[in-house]
């Protein structure tokens, strides 16, 4: 796929980063429902996605697999990508400890038409995945690209609102850009893990904002076609301090006076039947 605006030296420094997390988030991930016979998927995704039951999925940027292993428990026929060759092995022990097929392919996303000539019923990605690329419209373009004509691709991500805010101040305070810009930010090392506060990291990395219309604006001009786009008012993760227990089990929310932003966002889009995969 040729005209991607491609940051090498930052996909080396993220590369570094999540080799070295990989080990720590497969100790600190709950993958105990997994094991158990369950899933880890919350209600939301679950609905808003619908049955996948039979369903060919390819689940981009996997990690070690959690999410990729909770859609085949479901009865998905799932193969889960990845950069980072720790993150697969992970990814791997845990399919085999649940018994889940699976199959796992080592790629940058960016090079994944050369290495996955193949398309899906449905192309599916997690929390935490936009701010780790430097294209997003190349990135739209291969999600279309590995979609079935009337396919369907399906995200649940960060609101873009929130991640402007500092998330180590008391309050919300405004410390970064709504909008994007071509250069990463460069966050330093020595930092405790998100999932494990006793570790800590070792490896920066370096990360991209992009609007809710930088989003939109990449699936639009990929030719899918938006069927909704919600949002909602509680996150998975405390990602503020200031956020308090939210009304579902393991969800948090900004306290009374500040409830009234958006901090997580679905969206679902359909690949028209008869359209071209593209370039």
């Amino acid at each position: 796929m040729s005209g991607i605006d491609r940051d090498e030296r930052s996909e080396e420094i993220n590369l570094r980063h999540w080799e070295e997390i990989a080990e720590v988030h497969a100790r600190s991930y709950d993958v105990e429902p997994l094991l158990a016979g369950e899933h880890v998927l919350d209600e939301i995704q679950v609905a808003e996605m619908g049955d996948v039951a039979g369903r060919t999925l390819l689940h981009l940027q996997c990690h070690i697999g959690t999410d990729t292993l909770s859609w085949a428990r479901l009865g998905a026929v799932v193969t889960g990508v990845d950069f980072s060759p720790a993150s697969l092995r992970e990814a791997v022990k845990l399919a085999t400890r649940t018994g889940l097929p699976a199959r796992f392919v080592e790629s940058s996303l960016y090079d994944l038409p050369r290495r996955l000539g193949e398309t899906f019923d449905v192309v599916y990605t997690s929390v935490g995945v936009l701010c780790w690329l430097s294209d997003l419209d190349a990135w739209a373009r291969i999600v279309a690209a590995h979609l079935k004509p009337g396919g369907t691709f399906y995200m649940m991500e960060s609101h873009p609102f929130l991640n402007v805010f500092d998330d180590e101040a008391d309050g919300l305070a405004v410390a970064h850009p709504y909008f994007h810009r071509r250069e990463p930010h460069l966050w330093p090392g020595d930092h405790p893990d998100y999932a494990d506060p006793d570790y800590l990291v070792g490896s920066g990395s370096a990360e991209w904002t992009w609007s809710m219309g930088d989003i939109l604006d990449a699936l639009l001009k990929a030719g899918l076609a938006p069927e909704f786009l919600h949002e909602y008012d509680e996150i998975p993760w405390k990602a503020l301090p200031c956020m308090v227990a939210g009304e579902r089990s393991g969800w948090y929310r900004l306290p009374a006076g500040m409830d009234l932003l958006p901090l997580i966002f679905t969206l679902r889009a359909r690949r028209p039947a008869g359209s071209s995969s593209g370039d």
